[in-house]
């Protein structure tokens, strides 16, 4: 009998087997079917944000995908640009159509490149329409290029402008006991504050008044643009009164102030599109004919006619060793620059670069990686997106031209050394640390012990060495003097258009005026050129989250996102920064260039802080 059991549990295991090959087998060969085969049919190409708009989405936990939850998204910029811009000649696409409801933002000068391509697409004549429950900063600079702004009647806006608290952890960390060493130059440089402050310092907030007050200014420029009569002063100035004179009833009162066009239920906004894009009879009420984006971006791939311009991107935390989308990881960034070099057929280089900056190392080896491009005669152009700051202003010093937007964020330049000791920690609870030292540099740094004067000596004159380092490349990148470049560093953080002005930037300009530049560099015709972007292609767990979160065409509508839903999720948002920052304490490797203040914009938590505090809430049962 025990013989017969095992041949059975043997058999079913091999058909359970057989089974799953059969499943997966099919499913990779459907993911890598030819793009674009599905005929499209005409409708309103439908742009169902349901996350964030970055430079370089990171990859999606296939298994969190099978969950059944609604995960958030991260979209392509490149991809969001291309779909609207490719969509305004098609007659098949009849109008753009943006729901606003589970978008979560981006960095100002994102939004704005996506609000510039709605406007070229509005400029054709055919209609853009938006719908959202509330529209907070980052939506309305989106709305405002819309020729119908469409709101729920039991929503609203709210307008606050950038800025906000930051967390502060030196209360908690004095309580633990944990002794924090710091280590830095640049009297603005204050991503160790939290660490070593309970609030922030004078110089910190001047700097980021300056900084948020510049890129306030642009957003009510682009919003007065668009929407010359829409009322928006009046609700950044005295939202409360308004909204009490129409008794609570804010979207009425949006509605008056010529901010929304129309109120609407989602059958109503439905029934408007389909006027439109059309219906079929078959679907249900409020339903039109859509144009699913993913379907479009698949159909209307990137060009590969032409020369090769080559497209580095250097997006996210720039981090020592290896990473995948979305990380700036030295060794990974640096090997794809060289096989690129040495596989690809490169006409000239683009580094795109869209990060606050992380390890100075790593920041060293991906510059040396581009001047590999230089040295073989290639003309190097920087696009700086949504924020170069940092240790992403410390690659950008490799470039021959620097392009950016008047809304990225970049400077920053200073780095910082922060180790943690927990000698008093331990002293708490009864335990101390001894042992025999041959030199006096014997077990530093000593986690346990502490630190050493001599030590700190050492590290704080290396951390200087390595500031003037920084200073030297942006000095010879720039042509200026190295006691110019300090006046203008210390850490501080600029804006694009300030930037410009301190001849940190040489031009205003997306990544297209990048590629248009570097070809007129190696003497060739920008309209017959095709950007070649270097990066490593998903993988097949990629693929498939990636098929399970797409939108194919669905108008089913997303999360609702009214003020209180809104603030739901920046209180999770919140918690997966502070463990982030908890992590990135404990973890934290070699010299820093980072910016602190680059955290207060762009979307919410990144996806590697969310997935630690799904992590540490699913182990306590929440």
């Amino acid at each position: 009998m025990r013989g017969a059991w095992k041949l059975l549990v043997g058999i079913k295991d091999l058909l359970v087997l057989i089974a799953m090959l059969i499943f997966f087998g099919l499913l990779f060969a459907a993911l890598n079917a030819r793009p674009g085969t599905k005929a499209i049919k005409p409708g309103a190409l439908l742009l169902n944000l349901r996350g964030s708009i970055v430079e370089q989405p990171e990859e999606m936990d296939p298994f969190s995908m099978l969950s059944g939850q609604d995960m958030p998204r991260q979209y392509r910029l490149r991809d969001v640009v291309r779909a609207i811009d490719t969509a305004r000649g098609d007659d098949r696409v009849k109008a753009l159509v943006l729901d606003l409801d589970g978008f979560s933002g981006g960095y100002p000068a994102v939004i704005q490149e996506v609000a510039d391509a709605m406007g070229r697409f509005r400029a054709t004549g055919k209609p853009v329409l938006t719908y959202a429950t509330g529209y907070t900063d980052s939506d309305y600079r989106l709305a405002a290029q819309a020729s119908e702004i469409w709101m729920n009647p039991m929503g609203g806006t709210l307008f606050t402008g950038p800025g906000g608290n930051q967390l502060y952890y030196k209360g908690l960390i004095d309580k633990l006991g944990v002794t924090t060493h710091v280590y830095r130059v640049g009297r603005y440089k204050s991503f160790v504050e939290p660490y070593t402050r309970a609030d922030q310092s004078p110089d910190a907030r001047a700097a980021s008044q300056a900084l948020y007050g510049s890129l306030f200014a642009q957003w009510r420029e682009s919003i007065a643009k668009a929407r010359p009569k829409a009322q928006v002063a009046r609700f950044l100035v005295q939202p409360d009164e308004l909204v009490l004179a129409a008794n609570g009833d804010t979207a009425r009162a949006n509605l008056g102030a010529g901010i929304v066009d129309k109120l609407g239920d989602r059958i109503a906004f439905g029934r408007r599109v389909a006027q439109i894009a059309g219906v079929a009879n078959d679907r249900p009420l409020g339903s039109f004919n859509t144009v699913g984006y993913d379907a479009w971006v698949r159909a209307n791939p990137l060009s590969t006619a032409g020369d090769a311009i080559g497209v580095l991107t250097v997006a996210g935390e720039i981090v020592d060793g290896k990473g995948g989308p979305g990380t700036a990881a030295g060794d990974t960034i640096s090997k794809a620059m060289l096989d690129g070099l040495a596989k690809k057929k490169l006409k000239a280089l683009v580094v795109r670069v869209d990060s606050p900056g992380g390890s100075a190392l790593a920041s060293e080896q991906i510059r040396l990686a581009v001047l590999e491009a230089k040295k073989r005669g290639l003309p190097v152009a920087i696009s700086m997106g949504g924020l170069a700051a940092s240790g992403g202003y410390w690659v950008s010093t490799a470039g021959d031209r620097i392009f950016a937007e008047p809304g990225t964020i970049t400077g920053s330049i200073g780095i910082f050394g922060l180790i943690p000791t927990f000698e008093n920690t331990l002293a708490k609870i009864g335990i101390t640390s001894d042992g025999v030292k041959t030199t006096p540099l014997s077990g530093q740094p000593d986690i346990l012990g502490g630190t050493t004067p001599m030590l700190d000596t050492i590290l704080q004159a290396g951390i200087e060495n390595g500031y003037r380092q920084f200073i030297g490349r942006v000095a010879a990148a720039r042509r200026m003097t190295p006691a110019r470049v300090d006046e203008i560093a210390q850490g501080r953080v600029w804006d694009g258009g300030t930037a410009h002005q301190l001849r940190l930037v040489d031009q205003f300009g997306n990544l297209s005026d990048a590629i248009a530049w570097a070809a007129r560099q190696a003497k060739l015709d920008p309209a017959k050129v095709h950007a070649e972007y270097l990066e490593k292609e998903p993988g097949f767990a990629a693929k498939l989250a990636d098929s399970f979160g797409g939108d194919d065409g669905d108008d089913t509508a997303g999360p609702a996102g009214d003020i209180f839903a809104r603030v739901a999720a920046d209180r999770r948002a919140t918690l997966a920064r502070a463990l982030g920052d908890v992590a990135r304490l404990t973890r934290g490797g070699s010299i820093q260039a980072r910016c602190l203040e680059c955290g207060g914009f762009g979307a919410t938590a990144s996806a590697s802080d969310t997935r630690l505090l799904d992590l540490i809430l699913a182990r306590i049962g929440l």
